[in-house]
């Protein structure tokens, strides 16, 4: 994305992620983990800060560090990263509330060109199905697969 972003470390699958938001209140430590799925090569997106006390993941905090724009291309960066040890993956991505949910979906339409020249973008309707990625339309969560290119041509 050709926005600013935190550096993050990682563990040696790459599926989990760790840096720190940097804003009006305070230094925020965040994590980015992938979680395998039911299905082969599908994993979860979880993403929120990390609570102090217990080391886990809470995703229904709400921070507002006045970094989000730099919070999201940091995620979005652990994507190329995580694709690129695991080509294969499916990815999928829901916000913790409805709220959340359409920050991401804002984020996806206000970068969809840049994102489907390396991705498949689906999104999740009510029903949970899957349909490819329509700007304006409201969905409860989203799946994302790389494209695998080869001599210049994309296949799934």
């Amino acid at each position: 994305m050709k926005y600013q972003r935190y550096e993050y470390s990682a563990d040696e699958d790459l599926h989990i992620y760790e840096f720190i938001s940097v804003g009006n209140k305070g230094r925020i430590r965040k994590v980015v983990e992938y979680s395998e799925m039911n299905l082969e090569n599908f994993y979860n997106l979880a993403f929120g800060d990390i609570d102090e006390n217990t080391g886990e993941i809470n995703d229904e905090v709400i921070t507002n560090n006045g970094d989000s724009l730099k919070v999201l291309s940091t995620v979005a960066s652990t994507v190329y990263a995580f694709v690129e040890k695991h080509p294969y993956a499916w990815i999928f991505a829901t916000g913790s509330n409805e709220v959340r949910t359409r920050l991401y979906r804002m984020g996806i339409t206000n970068n969809l060109v840049e994102i489907q020249s390396d991705f498949h973008v689906f999104g999740m309707l009510p029903d949970e199905t899957f349909e490819e990625f329509i700007v304006g339309e409201d969905y409860i969560g989203f799946l994302i697969k790389r494209k695998i290119k080869s001599y210049g041509n994309s296949r799934t």
